[in-house]
């Protein structure tokens, strides 16, 4: 697959199987993060990979998975089976990095995917209770937790029809999501 098609056919994944997924796999998912572009070189961010059982179940319990579909949580059987969190160091960049974090994070994503591993980036998180639990000294922010597992649903992309940008599922358990038309919003030399 070449990157154009990878990234035209990622979506967020929020069921998976239960396969761990090797350290030295998510190890270099880390590695294609930290060499993503930075502002300034500052090269602010580190990362926290999760993969330990017990840990698993921890930091899902601090997520909030998949708003529009109410009251809906992936069931144990589909949880994913690692964590990389995104972490700025605050000493380095005081405010802003949001571009860094953005760009890390597609890195892990893309090279994840192009393995066969899907993603879905949680931003909804309790940051504090994270922290505790995997032990953040307070100069780090949580910027975001990437979970990662081999997928065990479908997502489909498709046009947005009367303006609504809420994903659903269809009577086969598949995810629909909305996104704009090309036509839509791109402007060429002037708006």
């Amino acid at each position: 697959m070449n990157v154009y098609d990878t990234i035209i056919g990622r979506r967020s994944i929020r069921r998976f199987k239960q396969n761990p997924i090797p350290y030295a796999v998510l190890k270099k998912y880390v590695n294609v993060a930290r060499v993503a572009p930075s502002a300034g070189n500052l090269q602010p961010l580190e990362y926290i990979i999760v993969d330990k059982d017990v840990l698993l179940a921890k930091v899902f319990a601090t997520l909030k998975w998949a708003n529009y579909l109410e009251g809906w949580n992936p069931l144990d059987m589909e949880r994913p089976v690692a964590y990389i969190l995104i972490l700025m160091n605050s000493e380095i960049c005081p405010r802003g990095g949001e571009y860094d974090v953005g760009m890390a994070a597609e890195n892990i994503i893309l090279s994840a995917l192009e393995e066969g591993i899907a993603a879905c980036c949680v931003g909804s998180i309790n940051k504090g209770r994270l922290g505790d639990i995997l032990r953040v000294p307070d100069k780090y922010d949580i910027e975001l937790v990437i979970s990662l597992g081999y997928p065990n649903e479908k997502s489909i992309a498709e046009d947005m029809e009367n303006g609504s940008i809420r994903y659903w599922r269809d009577e086969k358990e598949n995810i629909h999501v909305p996104k704009r038309n090309l036509d839509k919003i791109l402007h060429r030399n002037i708006f």
